[in-house]
C-alpha cells in the first residue's frame, strides 16, 4: 500500500513536472538561505573559537542574554515598533485593493498601480535619503512648509516617539502597493455575476464590499496575516539600521540591530546567535499559535 502511494505520488509529480520545474528555483532559495543556516543554530550553544574545536555550554549565552540590562529595552523597542507596523499598515493594502477594485477606467487603474509599485523596489538607502530631506530639521521640506505657515519646525528624524512613527509611515509607503496585489488577485477571481446581482438587488458599494468582497478574500487575510506574525519580531533591520541615529538609538535599538552590534561588530558571536535564535522561536510560536488559534475560530488557516 505504501508502494502504491509512493508510486502514485512520484506519478503526479511527472505528470506536473513543469510546475516542479518552476517552483524548483524557490525550493533551491529555501534550501540554500533557509534551511541550510539554521546548522549555524548550533552556536548559541557553544564557545565560538576561530582556533580549535568550539566548546559546548549549554544555556550560558542565554542567561547571559536574559540578565543583560540592554535585553529588554531592545525586546521592547522590537515588540512596540514591530506592534504598530502589524496594526496599523496591515489593514491598509486590503483598502487599497478594494479602492482599486472600484476603479471603472482600466488605463487609470494600471497607471496607479505602477506608481505605488515603485517604491517597493527602492532600497532602504534610498528611501533613507528620501525621507531625511523631506523630515531633516534644516532645509526639509516639511519643516519648510511648517516655517511657512509659522509653525516651529519639527525634529521627526531626532525625536524618540516621532521616530518610530515615521518608521510606520516610511513602511507603508514602501510596501503599501506591493503587498496589495495578493488582495487585488484575490478580488479578481470573485465571479462577476455575484456583483452584478447585488447590484440588481439595490446594494451600495459598501453593502457589496462588506457582504461579498470582504468574506470572499477574508481566507487570502488570514493567510497573509498568520505569515506576517510570524515576521513580527524582525521589524525590519534594513529600515531601522539606516535611519537611526544616537539620538533615538535607545528608542529604536532593536534585537536585530543589537545582534549586528554584537555579532560582527563586537566579534561576541555566540551570543548574538543565541539572541537571534531566541527571536527566531517567538517568530515560530507565533506563527504556529496564530495559525491554529485561526483555524478553531473560522476553520481557516496556512494550512
Amino acid at each position: 500500500m505504501n508502494l502504491q502511494r509512493s508510486n502514485s505520488l512520484g506519478h503526479r509529480i511527472w505528470l506536473n513536472r513543469s510546475l516542479y520545474l518552476m517552483l524548483a528555483p524557490a525550493l533551491v532559495y529555501f534550501v540554500v538561505f533557509q534551511y541550510v543556516p539554521m546548522w549555524g543554530a548550533r552556536l548559541a550553544f557553544q564557545d565560538f573559537s576561530f582556533v580549535g574545536h568550539n566548546a559546548w555550554v549549554g544555556l550560558k549565552h542565554f542567561r547571559t542574554l536574559f540578565s543583560s540590562p540592554a535585553f529588554p529595552r531592545v525586546l521592547g523597542n522590537t515588540v512596540i515598533i514591530s506592534a504598530m507596523k502589524m496594526f496599523i499598515n496591515f489593514p491598509m493594502p486590503i483598502v487599497l485593493a478594494l479602492m482599486l477594485s472600484e476603479v471603472r477606467s482600466g488605463g487609470y487603474r494600471k497607471v496607479v498601480q505602477s506608481v505605488i509599485y515603485l517604491p517597493h523596489f527602492l532600497s532602504w538607502v534610498v528611501i533613507t535619503g528620501i525621507f531625511f530631506n523631506l523630515l531633516s530639521l534644516d532645509g526639509g521640506g516639511v519643516n519648510r512648509l511648517l516655517s511657512f505657515f509659522g509653525v516651529r519646525p519639527f525634529p521627526f528624524l531626532t525625536n524618540s516617539t516621532s521616530i518610530r512613527w515615521v518608521f510606520v509611515f516610511s513602511e507603508m509607503w514602501r510596501s503599501i502597493g506591493w503587498d496589495s496585489i495578493l488582495y487585488v488577485a484575490a478580488i479578481i477571481r470573485i465571479d462577476a455575476d455575484l456583483y452584478e446581482a447585488a447590484r440588481i438587488d439595490g446594494a451600495s458599494m459598501l453593502r457589496r464590499i462588506r457582504s461579498i468582497t470582504l468574506p470572499l478574500i477574508l481566507p487570502t487575510i488570514v493567510t497573509v496575516f498568520v505569515l506576517n506574525l510570524g515576521y513580527f519580531m524582525n521589524a525590519g533591520f534594513d529600515q531601522v539600521f539606516n535611519m537611526m541615529n544616537d539620538a533615538v538609538i535607545n528608542s529604536v535599538d532593536i534585537i536585530d540591530t543589537y545582534v549586528y552590534r554584537m555579532g560582527l561588530e563586537n566579534g561576541n558571536f555566540s551570543y548574538a546567535t543565541a539572541a537571534g535564535l531566541f527571536k527566531g522561536i517567538i517568530g515560530f510560536v507565533l506563527i504556529m499559535s496564530t495559525h491554529f488559534a485561526s483555524k478553531r475560530a473560522t476553520g481557516k488557516g496556512v494550512w
